[in-house]
């Protein structure tokens, strides 16, 4: 394995889904990663003509995901799969998951990570029993700028952390737009689908994770509010809270599913006793730190600044003025798995650049945060609600 690429399956992702795409592109960025096997649909002429068009033989595409498992672990160990990569709706991640670390093949999941937080707990029992890696595709910390704030901020650069604000807005489902049928948002807002949450599910909890990746801190109670405010949406569109944590400071979220006209507007900022960040993904090159003291700057990502982390410049490609984005971000997960993968199978300690990415402990709190988030955010008289843990 140290010296070969490592070969990944893929359950879910056909040509008629957007975000098996991007996991494709992320996944062979690095040229470390070949796509050999997958169950691409649920629909077998689609899983068929969409392996094809991945260049995947016959013989390795499949049209159940229980087939492909048990076909590619019973395959000698110098042809099946390394890891599967799940990239189906929420409903469809725990089984598989489980059923792949039972066969003994590691496991990148898109987040949320289960349908259920009690999914999760067991998912990550498995993890535990198995001893083997799964990552978790919180994409937003995968970004170069990202990693720089986190860097500074735990480097004591910002001072003692204050207060933070996310915000992740969209305008997409200002309509309701799933009845519409043949599009994504028809098993997101569907409760039976995508579970208790939406919007909160959805983007909300990437909102959360940045809060607690850069600061290092964990969310220990919630004051929520979840909306459905397209009349007649089942599940929330709609979601603010105030974070109180183990750090002492208290962190505000939004996320929002209709705010009209946004695209995919996120925008981090922490505030500590000597100074600021801020971070905006429509701007994801730059780093801004604002001071009491003298003007704010615009730290620019990119090779060759050695003002820059070692761990920036990890997760960085291209010199300052040439834009990364977002499959790159991804990008950055997959490479840092497949790094800490060959690692544990040569027997090696992967180093903390490798294990740089979400994994099922990452997912687990997630699940958390969408529990203690339902349980807050609708008509409740408590102001103040401890985080979920099971």
């Amino acid at each position: 394995m140290k010296n070969r690429k490592l070969r990944m399956g893929m359950i879910g992702g056909g040509s008629d889904a957007f975000i098996g795409a991007i996991h494709r592109r992320a996944a062979l960025m690095e040229n470390g990663i070949d796509l050999v096997c997958g169950c691409f649909s649920i629909n077998p002429e689609i899983s068929l003509s969409s392996g094809r068009s991945y260049f995947v033989p016959d013989d390795r595409i499949y049209y159940t995901w229980e087939e492909m498992l048990e076909k590619e672990a019973a395959l000698p160990e110098d042809k099946r799969m390394d890891f599967v990569t799940i990239v189906t709706p929420n409903r469809f991640h725990y089984a598989p998951a489980a059923r792949a670390l039972e066969l003994g093949f590691n496991v990148v999941i898109d987040k949320p990570m289960t349908f259920t937080l009690e999914e999760a707990l067991s998912l990550r029992e498995k993890v535990k029993e198995t001893g083997l890696t799964l990552a978790l595709t919180h994409v937003y910390s995968g970004y170069p700028a990202v990693k720089e704030m986190k860097r500074r901020i735990a480097a004591g650069v910002i001072g003692k952390v204050r207060r933070v604000f996310v915000e992740y807005t969209q305008g997409w489902l200002s309509k309701r737009i799933e009845l519409q049928g043949g599009n994504n948002a028809v098993w997101r807002n569907d409760p039976k689908q995508a579970g208790k949450g939406g919007c909160v599910g959805d983007i909300g909890t990437h909102a959360w994770h940045l809060v607690e990746y850069v600061t290092g801190a964990k969310v220990t109670e919630v004051c929520a509010d979840l909306q459905r405010v397209a009349t007649g949406r089942p599940v929330d569109d709609d979601a603010c809270a105030f974070m109180h944590t183990d750090q002492g400071f208290t962190a505000l979220l939004q996320a929002t599913q209709i705010a009209t006209g946004e695209a995919n507007n996120i925008r981090l900022r922490v505030y500590g006793e000597e100074g600021g960040m801020e971070w905006r993904q429509m701007e994801p090159n730059i780093l801004i730190a604002k001071w009491h003291d003298r003007p704010e700057e615009h730290i620019r990502m990119g090779n060759g600044g050695d003002f820059l982390s070692d761990f920036t410049k990890w997760n960085t490609r291209t010199p300052a003025g040439h834009p990364e984005g977002f499959i790159e971000s991804f990008a950055n997960i997959y490479r840092n798995f497949a790094l800490t993968v060959r690692a544990r199978h040569a027997g090696e300690t992967p180093t903390e650049e490798m294990l740089d990415f979400p994994n099922v402990e990452d997912g687990v709190r997630g699940m958390q945060f969408v529990e203690t988030m339902v349980q807050a955010g609708y008509d409740s008289e408590q102001k103040w609600h401890k985080w979920v843990e099971k």
